[in-house]
């Protein structure tokens, strides 16, 4: 017993040599190693086995991979961020037409989705202005009518898009004093600085393209926005430019704010981020896409997407009114034909026309005049149900056999 035990120890102890030898010879063979680097490469292989028989593959890391590049595909689906697609860069010409961009935040967002939108147009160029904390009550950190004929002097656009009002939901000086939000004198000051910079652009003879407010999330923001867009229409009217309503594309059915909705493609998507303020890329280029139809017809040509150069005094006609003046054409009716007319007796005049007596008369009314005028049918003919007149019959041949009789009254006529 005790010589088998001694046996088993010897062996374990040639086994640790054995072991101890390896390890030495594989040293030697590979001076070049890091100590360091071997000891990182055996703690993440699993030991000395793995190192020298191979490394087994993990399955559980490539599936971990592949539910995170799952995860992420749907947070992307979610966020309407649309996939990036590597398109070529189109170069722009040298006297590419400039839309201008101004506002607040909100206007930064509608120049982005602008430049999406006319990325692949070589004669459009949009550049954006904006100033994210301006807006038209604060004039005393950003004067948007004082510094915007500077502007439009350096850039010479083809047209102006504004878009503010976020912004100015806050008390506005008048006369020395604080006036509150949507108070008759905060109304009456407020308008005229709309009024002041809608027509310092028009003065200039270009083009204005006011964008409407949107909806917020809550409702004391929302009305006041209401109230905001139906003052910009008006000055905006008044000045001759167009104003862009997007407020139906950021309400659900029912009025109300709406966090996602359809995108330009009419795929569900989320528009707003989630302070409900400001806008999705998928929201951006929303907004941006009811400003783009009307800056196409202002810009012409210069918005075709197979345009090679452009003429160098090319310069949009800009029009102050865009309603015709004076009184308005007068459009003359056309008298529709009768449908139910009593005879068609081959008459070709239209239903309501004033007959002039000796020229446009005949000299023998027609016979469905005289049933509709005077009530004198026309004479029967022969053989028509409406020939009631009594006609004499030809006498009969007398037989040989019996004497003619003279003939009743009943056997001359027929009814």
């Amino acid at each position: 017993m005790q010589c088998r035990t001694q046996q088993n120890m010897n062996a374990r102890a040639l086994g640790r040599v054995c072991m101890a030898l390896a390890v030495v010879m594989l040293v030697l063979h590979f001076p070049a190693i890091d100590d360091r680097a071997f000891a990182q490469e055996t703690r993440s292989t699993g030991g000395l086995f793995q190192l020298l028989f191979g490394k087994r593959k993990d399955s559980t890391k490539s599936d971990n991979s592949n539910d995170d590049a799952r995860k992420n595909a749907a947070r992307r689906k979610s966020s309407g961020a649309a996939p990036v697609e590597s398109k070529p860069k189109v170069e722009k010409l040298e006297n590419a037409r400039q839309v201008l961009v101004i506002g607040d935040f909100m206007a930064g967002g509608v120049a982005e989705g602008l430049q999406a939108a006319f990325s692949e147009l070589p004669g459009v160029v949009v550049v954006d202005r904006s100033n994210g904390s301006s807006g038209l009550v604060r004039d005393d950190y950003y004067d948007w009518p004082g510094s915007i004929g500077a502007m439009i002097e350096e850039l010479n656009p083809a047209a102006v898009a504004v878009m503010i009002g976020a912004n100015d939901r806050q008390q506005l000086r008048v006369d020395d004093t604080s006036a509150a939000v949507r108070s008759d004198s905060w109304s009456r000051e407020y308008k005229h600085r709309v009024e002041r910079l809608a027509r310092a652009i028009a003065e200039r003879k270009v083009p204005l393209i006011w964008i409407g407010a949107l909806p917020f999330r809550f409702s004391s923001m929302s009305a006041d926005m209401l109230v905001f867009n139906d003052l910009y229409k008006q000055e905006v009217k008044n000045v001759g430019g167009e104003f862009v309503d997007v407020w139906e594309g950021f309400v659900d059915e029912n009025g109300a704010f709406a966090t996602t909705g359809p995108d330009i493609n009419g795929q569900a998507v989320r528009l707003r981020a989630s302070d409900g303020i400001n806008l999705t890329r998928a929201g951006r280029r929303k907004i941006a896409f009811y400003a783009e139809k009307p800056l196409k017809r202002i810009l012409g040509d210069a918005a075709s997407p197979d345009i090679a150069r452009l003429s160098p005094d090319f310069l949009p006609e800009f029009t102050p009114d865009l309603v015709p003046s004076g009184p308005a054409p007068v459009q003359e009716r056309t008298v529709p034909i009768s449908l139910v007319d009593p005879e068609l007796d081959g008459g070709n005049e239209l239903l309501g026309r004033v007959a002039v007596p000796g020229k446009d008369l005949p000299e023998t009314p027609l016979a469905g005049e005289r049933l509709a005028v005077e009530g004198i049918a026309p004479p029967p003919k022969p053989g028509r149900a409406d020939d009631f007149l009594q006609r004499k019959l030809p006498p009969a041949a007398p037989s040989p056999d019996t004497e003619a009789a003279p003939a009743s009254p009943v056997e001359e006529s027929v009814q």
